[in-house]
């Protein structure tokens, strides 16, 4: 009985990692992909830039251009440390999210050095409103996106965990970055990111439909986040679901094209919801007695 639980724990695994062979098409006619940006201004999202109050955008900082989410400082005198994130409002736990970005421009004055064209994508965060006035960085998982400086290696899609922990070949990973494998993107080209996020099993970093690195069990744990006022969670709590954020580091960046994709639903194939690639069972979710309508 035992093993049979420990089966039950890892299946929601084994199936994810069926649809994450290499060859696995990234993109299907029942993938249900859900655009999570307007294209025309920044409803649904709520910027929380430190040393403001949550849905304060300080001097313009995000913005939509050209169909895109965009970062800019001309309205800084300064960095100042003001590190900002642009939160979107609802949380999610089992999904794959996608985007590109590119960095352009110069970076803000007196931007720390470490965040020249620096920038990324928060996972699994607390939300904006429970944050500090003051704090920097959401509790939450960082996908680190970097640009390259012309010559040297640097690597993008890293890890960084502001708050948090992971687990890596099933032991407790406590370093606050960590570098991925991938290439290195120079100048201000645009680069596909994809994440797969499952629950608290599992997350797989992609960089142009390439696999760059893997980790299991993201939990709170660990620090770098300063000016945070409450506790959000206990060490070692698993992180099951949370919010999805772009950042802001001092170095103009651009977002385009970010989709999800749920992989939480309907898995019982009799439902006319029922999709084959979802890999944890909602029920409730389930609809019947309607016939599935035919793509053409």
């Amino acid at each position: 009985m035992a093993i049979f639980r420990q089966f039950l724990r890892f299946l929601p695994l084994v199936c994810f990692l069926i649809h994450a062979k290499p060859g696995h098409a990234q993109s299907g006619s029942n993938e249900n992909w859900v655009s999570l940006f307007n294209g025309k201004d920044l409803t649904g999202w709520t910027p929380k830039i430190r040393h403001h109050a949550a849905g304060v955008n300080f001097a313009n900082t995000f913005r939509v251009e050209d169909g895109k989410i965009v970062v800019r400082y001309d309205g800084y005198d300064k960095f100042d440390e003001r590190f900002g994130h642009l939160f979107y409002e609802r949380p999610f736990g089992y999904y794959r999210v996608r985007l590109e970005y590119r960095f352009v421009g110069d970076q803000a004055k007196e931007g720390p050095g470490w965040a020249w064209r620096n920038s990324g994508i928060m996972l699994h965060g607390q939300t904006p409103q429970s944050m500090g006035v003051d704090q920097d960085f959401p509790v939450s998982i960082e996908v680190q996106f970097l640009g390259g400086n012309g010559k040297d290696k640097r690597t993008t899609c890293n890890l960084c965990t502001p708050g948090t922990n992971v687990e890596r070949d099933g032991k407790l990973f406590t370093p606050h970055c960590v570098n991925s494998n991938s290439e290195t993107y120079h100048g201000d080209q645009w680069v596909r990111a994809e994440v797969w996020v499952l629950g608290d099993s599992l997350v797989r970093h992609m960089v142009n439909g390439q696999e760059v690195m893997v980790y299991q069990k993201p939990q709170i744990g660990g620090g770098n986040v300063s000016g945070q006022e409450a506790k959000w969670g206990a060490p070692g709590q698993l992180l099951k679901q949370g919010t999805i954020s772009l950042q802001s580091e001092s170095h103009p960046v651009e977002f385009r094209n970010i989709e999800l994709l749920e992989l939480e639903g309907c898995t019982d194939p009799k439902a006319s919801n029922f999709r084959d690639y979802y890999v944890k069972s909602k029920p409730e979710d389930c609809q019947y007695g309607k016939k599935r309508k035919r793509k053409s």
